[in-house]
């Protein structure tokens, strides 16, 4: 249960229910708070958290993007991550890193002083009920009438908590509407991704996915890729017309939690089968690759 996990919070570890921040911090009221959200899974040589370096060094980069300070290093945020996990019992799970501003704030201007870091690590089924890295029979899809937002306005691979009101107000329309999931597109009106998820399209034994600069610079999106690349997989990056979702043969979302997620629907346009060939075996690799039966791969795991 959640009352029994305990909380990395600058340095020290708390019992679940005292990892509390004061509901005026500008990191509440403001949506300033910076986080990773990465997994750990069982392998034959005990529990691994999957690409933590990359994990760890897109959080600085946010903190970069946004002009925020750490006082923590990377490593010592790397060792955080390990150490809540190994404090926790946890077998497998997911991981989550916040940076905040603790401080009591009303400016929309941040206070001055470094980041609070709290690490938290949980396991979904056991503390939430929820299935975790399960690929599963697909889920419903829309297009959403909401755009992903414009890197004019705020840096999309920042991963701020203001940001994801975007994915969040797709989500609702897609709920609304009677599907489980959305898809937004870019300002030009090319495929971006989904509320917080990684699109990918199969088309003729190759995989399609919208090119960066738009979107969030996802480590699965990035790591799906590499992976199929091994077994002669192609991957091209590139902007996505909408049509290019309607006539794949296959579409998939890819994140933290399920790295292939097949889709049944889009709109009107039904796939069949699903999972296809093709998010079956990804879903096959990568289950190798992070459970560390793949030996080409297991520098992306760190042993707790």
């Amino acid at each position: 249960m959640l009352t029994d996990r305990f909380v990395y919070m600058d340095g020290e570890f708390v019992r679940w229910e005292d990892a509390n921040v004061h509901i005026m911090s500008h990191s509440f009221a403001r949506g300033s708070g910076i986080f990773e959200v990465l997994g750990f899974h069982k392998t034959g040589a005990g529990t691994a958290v999957f690409r933590l370096d990359e994990y760890v060094s897109r959080f600085f980069r946010s903190a970069e993007l946004l002009e925020m300070k750490l006082a923590l290093s990377a490593e010592q945020v790397r060792n955080a991550v390990l150490e809540t996990v190994r404090r926790n019992g946890l077998v497998e799970g997911v991981v989550k890193i916040v940076g905040f501003y603790p401080q009591v704030a009303f400016d929309i201007m941040p206070p001055s002083g470094h980041l609070s870091v709290a690490v938290f690590a949980i396991d979904p089924g056991e503390d939430l009920g929820s299935s975790l890295f399960l690929m599963g029979g697909g889920v419903t899809a829309c297009i959403s009438s909401w755009r992903k937002i414009d890197p004019r306005t705020v840096p999309p691979e920042a991963k701020v908590a203001a940001n994801y009101l975007n994915g969040m107000m797709a989500r609702l329309e897609a709920r609304k509407k009677g599907f489980e999931m959305a898809i937004m597109l870019d300002n030009e009106g090319f495929v971006a991704e989904g509320g917080t998820e990684s699109v990918f399209i199969v088309k003729d034994d190759k995989l399609y996915t919208p090119a960066l600069g738009k979107i969030l610079k996802s480590i699965s999106r990035k790591t799906v890729p590499v992976v199929a690349a091994s077994e002669g997989i192609e991957t091209v990056e590139t902007q996505l017309e909408l049509d290019a979702l309607y006539n794949a043969d296959e579409v998939f979302f890819s994140c933290t939690v399920m790295k292939v997620y097949p889709v049944k629907s889009i709109d009107d346009r039904v796939f069949d089968p699903v999972p296809g060939p093709m998010c079956r075996r990804l879903n096959d690799l990568m289950n190798r690759v992070t459970t560390g039966k793949d030996e080409r791969f297991k520098h992306w795991l760190s042993p707790v």
